[in-house]
């Protein structure tokens, strides 16, 4: 996915041995010194002893963490760009207000790849279908123990941002105002690294011929064909050359290896928009107004993506994130995996977009971005439907969030 979207040094682990003095350090390494002094029956005592010690050590070790556990640290658990800190279900702000039921077709979705410690607990989702609200808190609160995501430094708090799938009218043969292409990748895209940019491929003789015969279909609108390259994948609602209508799914499948630069950051550096008003409202507004000036925004971002097409057999299910699974409009969620593993369930608590109303909710880790990077940072997947365009590229907001991991 490529939406419009440093590491901590930590300090090295502390080893058993480094908590003893450096002197009882020296002993560990070397075998214990045995005064000369003392007699034979008080020496083989002493060694009995020792030996004692060192068997019952062996036989209370704790066994190693299951595959894919963070390791512990304490009471908090580390992944490589973010700490979990245990906490009591009632730290989580509005837990019991949310209709945490809408959110088990996610959890059903994400049980199709599940981590390799959460066989036994998908196999218990399987068997069951929550009839309420409280009996889906209740197994919950069972299964799971809630953690604190922050960074090294303790920060909680974070930045959540949206993204939707866009539908767009499109046309399977140039003609008209439908005169923007959708591209599947060109045979040569592996070879050349990086590939043409995007000003290369709309102008350049040699590029615009490795695209030839590589269209998909045309929409009438060159910032639709922007949106669905930043979102990633969308929903094409296209004519066929004998006037059949189809919905079909345009999926990610791959990009020039250019760097992706913002339009909208773009627009503000020329001093055409001011600082939190590039949404994609004011955007199509500038251009619509600027007619002359739209390939030079279009070309400010070289990133460039193609796409394959894929049929549409259930409307209702999103597209595939970076898990492998359908994704659920309003209870999948794009993450740091280095922060989240995929799959894991995360309580949000933000606000809805240009609001103070509360947006506190059980989500799923289920899709990442190339810009959603950090301990706690999220993109919030509005869906294809409604507002969800409107509501995703407003949203820009304060994040916290807790993960639900299971317990061992």
């Amino acid at each position: 996915m490529t939406r419009a979207f440093g590491r901590v040094a930590r300090s090295p682990p502390v080893t058993p041995a480094a908590r003893f003095k450096p002197r009882e350090r020296t002993a560990l390494r070397h075998g214990a010194c045995v005064p000369v002094a003392w007699d034979r029956l008080r020496l083989m005592r002493w060694l009995a002893a020792l030996a004692l010690v060192t068997i019952a050590a062996c036989q209370t070790a704790p066994p190693p963490p299951p595959a894919g556990t963070p390791p512990p640290t304490g009471d908090s658990l580390l992944r490589e760009k973010s700490r979990w800190v245990p906490v009591a279900w009632q730290e989580l702000p509005g837990w019991s207000a949310d209709a945490q039921r809408a959110a088990w077709p996610a959890f059903v979705q994400s049980c199709q790849r599940p981590p390799a410690n959460w066989l036994a607990l998908c196999e218990d989702v399987a068997r069951r279908t929550p009839g309420s609200d409280a009996e889906m808190r209740d197994w919950l609160m069972k299964s799971f123990q809630p953690y604190r995501v922050e960074s090294f430094e303790g920060a909680p708090a974070g930045l959540i941002t949206g993204y939707y799938e866009p539908v767009i009218e499109a046309r399977r043969v140039r003609g008209g105002a439908f005169s923007t292409a959708l591209f599947a990748p060109p045979p040569d895209l592996a070879a050349r690294r990086p590939y043409w940019t995007r000003q290369q491929l709309d102008s350049h003789p040699p590029a615009q011929s490795a695209l030839r015969g590589r269209e998909i279909a045309w929409v009438a609108d060159p910032l639709d064909a922007l949106v669905l390259q930043i979102q990633g994948s969308g929903r094409l609602r296209i004519f066929e050359p004998d006037g059949r209508m189809r919905d079909v799914r345009l999926a990610y499948a791959g990009h020039n290896d250019q760097p992706y630069k913002s339009v909208g950051r773009w627009l503000i550096e020329q001093g055409e928009l001011q600082p939190g008003q590039a949404s994609w409202p004011a955007i199509r507004d500038w251009a619509r107004r600027n007619p002359s000036r739209l390939d030079e925004l279009l070309w400010a971002n070289p990133r460039y993506v193609f796409f394959r097409e894929e049929p549409l057999p259930d409307p209702a299910l999103g597209p595939r994130g970076a898990q492998g699974v359908p994704l659920t409009p309003g209870r999948s969620i794009a993450v740091d995996p280095k922060s989240v593993p995929y799959g894991t369930p995360v309580w949000i608590d933000t606000t809805e977009p240009n609001s103070s109303v509360p947006l506190r909710r059980l989500t799923l880790a289920q899709d990442t971005g190339s810009a959603i990077v950090g301990a706690v940072r999220a993109d919030y997947f509005w869906g294809w439907e409604g507002n969800a365009a409107e509501q995703a590229g407003r949203m820009r907001q304060p994040l916290r969030m807790w993960v639900l991991w299971p317990r061992r």
